[in-house]
């Protein structure tokens, strides 16, 4: 691998509190009660300022189209992420992390922690910006991601 790009991630496992809320909304879906992205959960994922714009309508209809099954493999995929923190040092190869300022679903320290664990890391943080960046700022996302390939 000659470069890596971390958006809105973490290293860790889930805490047991993230974790329960998980397993909760897994339960609910299984029971066949997927609602996809609702305007409730809406301001978990993109900063508040776009909840009632075409880009909050596009991450419902997107979770729509994507639908529960996906939903399902997603939320269990996640569950089972282990800790890779002690891989971090063994990573050497140009990494920008990225994530926004005010992303509820993967707190910008998570990105703190992928930054000082993987050596020479560059982070950056989008202001006014949820959980999806590249939704939310795509051009600041594309110039990020360009400057970093052409470094």
């Amino acid at each position: 691998m000659e470069r890596l790009a971390l958006l809105s991630t973490s290293a860790r496992a889930d805490p047991p509190k993230r974790a329960a809320v998980r397993r909760a909304s897994l339960a609910l879906a299984e029971r066949g009660r997927f609602a996809g992205v609702t305007r409730k959960l809406l301001p978990q994922l993109v900063h508040a300022s776009r909840v009632d714009t075409p880009v909050g309508e596009e991450v419902m209809a997107m979770a729509e189209r994507v639908g529960r099954d996906a939903f399902l493999r997603q939320q269990r995929a996640i569950l089972e992420r282990p800790d890779s923190q002690p891989l971090l040092p063994t990573l050497s190869m140009p990494t920008v992390v990225g994530v926004g300022d005010d992303d509820r679903m993967t707190a910008p320290e998570e990105s703190r922690i992928l930054q000082t664990g993987i050596a020479g890391a560059r982070l950056h943080v989008f202001t006014d910006c949820g959980h999806l960046p590249p939704m939310e700022k795509p051009r600041e996302t594309n110039d990020l991601l360009r400057a970093w390939l052409t470094a």
